[in-house]
């Protein structure tokens, strides 16, 4: 699975938008009444965010070094 391939759903997210669902899918995978199949799905997309808000940082980080 390539995980560069951020679904567009996650990309139209802001960084806020990102971290409050990384918060939730984490609440979540921390319970004790979770599925295989749920948290594989869970965990995918964590990663997807995760690297969605990578990106966003970089962007930032590059648009701040740029203007100096």
């Amino acid at each position: 699975m390539k995980f560069e391939n951020i679904p567009a759903d996650i990309k139209s997210k802001s960084l806020k938008e990102a971290r409050e669902e990384i918060n939730a899918i984490l609440v979540k995978l921390e319970s004790k009444n979770v599925d295989l199949i749920s948290t594989q799905n869970d965990y995918k997309r964590l990663i997807h965010l995760n690297k969605h808000m990578e990106n966003l940082f970089k962007k930032k980080f590059k648009d701040i070094t740029s203007k100096r």
